[in-house]
């Protein structure tokens, strides 16, 4: 929207946009590139209401708006499956398979928590994990027995910067943020 002349405001929660994704340090320098592009930021903020021309935050401010765009986000809805007696440990656990602790029921996507190559269980939210797990579920429903060993990754563009991640971002030893990673 900035590209094309409009103004921008960006309200979250978060103190740092990204920051569950990308880290601190990497979410505070892609909300450097965002201003440095106009865009304002209401951080630690929400919504309580959206009139006809603006939205009101939870501190009270009122900011103009045209348009409001709304991501919500993903929360497991785990209920039904508890209810059916699957286990659950941030969404519904299964093994390398997809199948869930009932046999003959599996689960994919957003809600599915895995076991993941490096140890430990991971829950991805990226579309294309869902549609390799529906994939992967739907031929083990066959009788194929084949393990799900995709490796996550997804992608962000902001303005001329990409991020890139390969394999499980849900931790990491150290960020560097800026520089040639491909000369040295």
């Amino acid at each position: 929207l900035r590209t094309r002349g409009l103004e921008v405001q960006v309200v979250a929660p978060e103190a740092v946009p990204l920051v569950k994704v990308f880290g601190a340090e990497l979410g505070a320098h892609i909300k450097s590139i965002h201003e440095l592009h106009g865009v304002k930021f209401s951080l630690g903020r929400s919504l309580t209401g959206i009139g006809t021309d603006d939205v009101t935050l939870d501190d009270g401010q009122r900011i103009t708006a045209d348009l409001v765009v709304v991501g919500i986000g993903v929360r497991p809805s785990v209920d039904l499956a508890k209810e059916a007696g699957l286990a659950v440990d941030n969404g519904v656990t299964v093994d390398e398979f997809l199948e869930t602790s009932v046999k003959g029921i599996y689960a994919a996507g957003d809600i599915a928590s895995f076991p993941y190559r490096t140890g430990g269980r991971i829950r991805v939210e990226h579309f294309v994990v869902a549609e390799r797990q529906g994939q992967t579920a739907a031929r083990n429903m066959l009788g194929l027995r084949e393990k799900f060993d995709s490796i996550p990754f997804f992608w962000s563009a902001h303005y001329d910067t990409s991020v890139s991640c390969v394999g499980n971002s849900s931790r990491w030893d150290e960020a560097v943020v800026g520089g040639d990673l491909g000369k040295g």
